[in-house]
C-alpha cells in the first residue's frame, strides 16, 4: 500500500529522492527503472499506458511503500485517488534547467530509437513503445522539441498538483534542499549522512545506455 507519491516529472531529482525515501522507511520505493528491468512489470503498464487497459493500482504497485519518476507522475490524478491517505511530494525545479537537463540526457534516447529503431517485439522496442506512448507523445503531445511547449507542459503540470492535493498533504520540495524539509513533512529524525544525490547528466546517459539496451529514454531523473 503506497504511503507517498511523488509527483514530479523526471529530471527533478527523483532518483535522490527514491533514495532518501527508502533512507527514512519509505521503502521500497518504485521507480521507473523497476519497470524497465522487469519484463513482467513492463508488460503490466504496457497494457495500461498503450493497450488502455483499466489500471488496478493496488496490484500494480503491490509490494511498494512509495512510489517516485514516471508513471507517478503522469497519472498522478489517478494514483492519489486510489491512494487517498499517501503523502504527496512534488519535486520541483528552475524550468529552463529542467528543460535543457530533460533534452540533453532522456530526449536523447528518445531520437535515437525513433530514428533507429530496436528490433521488432525486443526489450528495447517494447520500452520505447511504453514510454514513448507515456511521455513523449502522451504528456508532451509529440512537441518536446518545442522549448516553450514543453516549458508549458512542465509548469502546467506543477501547477495541476497543487491545485489537486491538499496543501497538509502535499510537499513542494527541490531535493537541493536536502534533509529538512523532507524529515519535516515525515516527521522523522534527520539521518546525520549527507542527502544523497544521484543522476547527474553524464550518470544519467550511463545509466540508460544500460537499460533496455539504450532504448529507454524514460522520464527519469
Amino acid at each position: 500500500m503506497l504511503r507517498l507519491i511523488n509527483t514530479g516529472l523526471g529530471r527533478t531529482g527523483t532518483t535522490s529522492l527514491k533514495l532518501a525515501l527508502e533512507r527514512l522507511g519509505y521503502g521500497p520505493c518504485y521507480h521507473m527503472f523497476d519497470i524497465v528491468n522487469d519484463s513482467d512489470r513492463l508488460q503490466q503498464w504496457e497494457r495500461v499506458v498503450c493497450d488502455g487497459q483499466r489500471p488496478d493500482w493496488e496490484e500494480l504497485f503491490n509490494g511498494f511503500v512509495s512510489a517516485v519518476d514516471g508513471p507517478s507522475a503522469v497519472y498522478h490524478k489517478e494514483i492519489t485517488q486510489a491512494f487517498p491517505e499517501a503523502k504527496v511530494i512534488l519535486t520541483i525545479r528552475d524550468s529552463e534547467e529542467w528543460y535543457r537537463s530533460t533534452y540533453d540526457t532522456l530526449y536523447q534516447f528518445a531520437i535515437r530509437n525513433r530514428d533507429n529503431p530496436p528490433e521488432p517485439g525486443s526489450v528495447p522496442a517494447r520500452i520505447y513503445r511504453f514510454v514513448n506512448t507515456m511521455v513523449w507523445d502522451g504528456l508532451f503531445g509529440g512537441r518536446f522539441a518545442d522549448k516553450a511547449h514543453a516549458i508549458s507542459v512542465f509548469r502546467r503540470h506543477n501547477e495541476e498538483v497543487v491545485n489537486s492535493v491538499a496543501p497538509d498533504n502535499l510537499l513542494t520540495y527541490d531535493v537541493r534542499q536536502g534533509w529538512a524539509p523532507l524529515c519535516a513533512f515525515l516527521g522523522v529524525t534527520i539521518p546525520a549522512e549527507d542527502f544523497p544525490h544521484a543522476n547527474d547528466g553524464e550518470s544519467m546517459r550511463r545509466v540508460i545506455r544500460e537499460v533496455g539496451g539504450g532504448a529507454a529514454g524514460t522520464a527519469t531523473s
